[in-house]
């Protein structure tokens, strides 16, 4: 019998393409932020001004995804500064530096720190995202303006699209709060309708892809619940807060492998729909008490209807939360991931500026700036990338040939970039889609800004990023420098579990620190999920980087056990105060497996 034929990782991953729904309110804040500042800037006969205006929203909506309304300042308005900083290096770096080697040098050297940073967490990936982009248009893109204006025009086009994502309301229903904290309540709610599902698969095989994703979402809502003194930010706070404890006994009714009564869902998805609402939950139906797990959700959903109501010791229980500090900023940067990272970061953006240099003495920009987003690790596999920022650019270039044939200058152009932000949002779903309109919009904005139009060129310079990039990102690296981010993360889940399972596993003689516990387990799943997908991106690449990381799925596998036994161990020690001995053992099992 023939084996079916499967294609190889690297090329699935590029054929994949994420389903969801519309984002309706960031494809109207699209809509409103290049495009209108565009007409404006050639309306007062400074089209150039009005170019700069549009990169900034350009790149900050990239980076808009839905989310915490607030959070945005920080998501957004963090690499929007940092891009505003690289557009004033790199118009010093344009008029200071001779074109050639030096500049390149000096590229390659900006590329290493920005890379290296990048590694710190998708905020500061962002941000070292944006300032290479950006001192790579700043030096390379001729326009009249100096650098600070140039840098106050981006960071302005930024500060727009980040004001439309706080004043604009979302279009949901059924809410009574403001629409200020939207974001957040969606988070939450959702923490709850996880766990709804988690039960209802309990016994079945969905149940570990279920834990998998209430995972996720308290990861989302933990970060979406940022320090406030608000009563809406102390109310939902409290509301995630209750929702631990349903997680745990979720978490340990699942690892038993038996079906729960249907109604033991009820509960949780009644507080998903008050989170939402801001309404009462009403009366919540109480599951049965046959064994540990379910009268450890019985009890938590009592806590959890206390703590809606306002009264009890549950209300004012503290959610755990995760400070970044800049030592930890500067470890994480100064750490194998991200040495690895910096390093094919300024090899690909040093050698694609002096490609670019030989190629196009007074409009070079775009090869460098391609290469940095190629190299960008959390986009995909590199050779997946590389391939969908081929095809995009392909499709995007040959579709604005058309357009530009018969769209009238510059209104045309003016309605191409109001369009192409409206579809951004819609694209990210896949990055070649997302390379096509991106394409299309930049080159309506080169158009605008007086540079002829360029689109066969564009994608000779893409299909030279795309080399360049494969080449760095594959050269051999020193031992010790091959899978850093995957070893990284690994290595922090495997302490997270450990913390967690010596701090359960002692509570029988210590007491209960449930508060604490919570805290670890969130630590424990956070950290293992973040490994979980280093792996999988990891796995995806060529098999000439895959095979440094040949093994950590099997260690992710062990880890996962472990972190499930051990909040089943914790409802048991909740329960009968005492460790069973069942759990000691399956635990003990997994901790010597872990250790070979």
């Amino acid at each position: 019998m023939r084996r079916p034929h499967t294609l190889p990782p690297w090329l699935s991953h590029a054929l994949r393409a994420q389903r969801a729904p519309v984002p309706w309110p960031a494809v109207v804040r699209g809509a409103l932020a290049g495009g209108p500042l565009l007409l404006a800037a050639v309306a007062a006969g400074r089209p150039s001004s009005g170019v700069l205006l549009a990169l900034g929203t350009l790149l900050a909506g990239v980076n808009d995804r839905p989310g915490p309304r607030l959070a945005a300042v920080t998501r957004l308005g963090g690499p929007a500064l940092a891009g505003a900083l690289g557009m004033t290096v790199g118009s010093l770096l344009g008029s200071a530096l001779p074109s050639g080697a030096l500049i390149a040098v000096v590229f390659g050297l900006l590329g290493l720190v920005g890379g290296a940073f990048s590694a710190a967490g998708p905020v500061a990936s962002s941000a070292g995202t944006q300032f290479l982009v950006t001192v790579a248009i700043g030096a390379g893109m001729p326009l009249p303006e100096p650098g600070w204006q140039r840098a106050l025009l981006f960071a302005g086009g930024a500060a727009w699209l980040i004001l439309l994502r706080l004043v604009l309301p979302s279009p949901a229903r059924g809410q009574r709060l403001g629409y200020l904290y939207d974001g957040e309540r969606a988070a939450v709610a959702a923490v709850y309708e996880a766990v709804a599902r988690l039960l209802e698969a309990a016994g079945g095989p969905d149940a570990q892809a279920r834990r998998v994703a209430l995972t996720a979402a308290l990861d989302q809502a933990q970060d979406a619940l940022r320090p406030g003194r608000s009563a809406a930010t102390r109310r939902l706070r409290r509301q995630f807060s209750a929702a631990l404890p349903l997680a745990e006994a979720a978490t340990a009714l699942a690892w038993a492998g038996r079906p729960v009564p249907a109604r033991a869902a009820e509960g949780p998805r009644r507080l998903a729909a008050a989170v939402r609402s801001g309404a009462a939950p009403g009366a919540l139906p109480a599951p049965a008490r046959a064994d540990a797990g379910l009268r450890a959700l019985d009890e938590s959903l009592l806590r959890a209807a206390e703590t809606f109501d306002g009264s009890g010791p549950g209300a004012e229980a503290k959610a755990p939360t995760r400070r970044r500090v800049p030592a930890r900023v500067l470890r994480r940067a100064a750490g194998p991931a991200g040495r690895e990272y910096g390093v094919r970061v300024g090899l690909s953006f040093g050698a694609s500026a002096a490609v670019a240099q030989a190629l196009h003495p007074l409009h070079w920009y775009w090869l460098p700036a391609t290469a940095v987003f190629l190299v960008k690790p959390d986009l995909g596999p590199l050779a997946s990338r590389a391939l969908c920022r081929a095809a995009g650019t392909v499709a995007g270039a040959v579709l604005f040939a058309g357009l530009a044939a018969v769209l009238p200058d510059p209104l045309g152009l003016v309605a191409l970039v109001a369009a192409c932000g409206a579809l951004i949002p819609v694209a990210t779903r896949h990055f070649a889609a997302q390379t096509a309109v991106v394409t299309v919009l930049v080159l309506s904005l080169v158009m605008v800004g007086g540079e002829p139009e360029a689109s066969w060129g564009r994608i000779t310079e893409t299909l030279l990023a795309c080399a360049i990039v494969l080449v760095a990102g594959h050269l051999p690296l020193p031992r010790g420098h091959r899978a850093g981010g995957v070893r990284v993360r690994l290595a922090a889940a495997h302490d997270a579990a450990h913390a967690y399972v010596r701090h359960v596993l002692s509570e029988d003689v210590q007491g209960v620190d449930r508060h604490g516990r919570w805290a670890l387990r969130r630590e424990a799943y956070r950290t293992l999920a973040q490994a979980r997908a280093a792996v999988d991106l990891a796995a995806a690449e060529l098999p000439v980087l895959a095979r440094y990381a040949d093994g950590s799925r099997q260690v992710t596998v062990v880890l996962e056990r472990l972190v499930d036994t051990t909040t089943a161990c914790a409802v048991q020690v909740d329960d009968t105060g005492r460790v069973p001995e069942q759990h000691a053992r399956r635990i003990d099992v997994l901790l010597a497996e872990l250790a070979a």
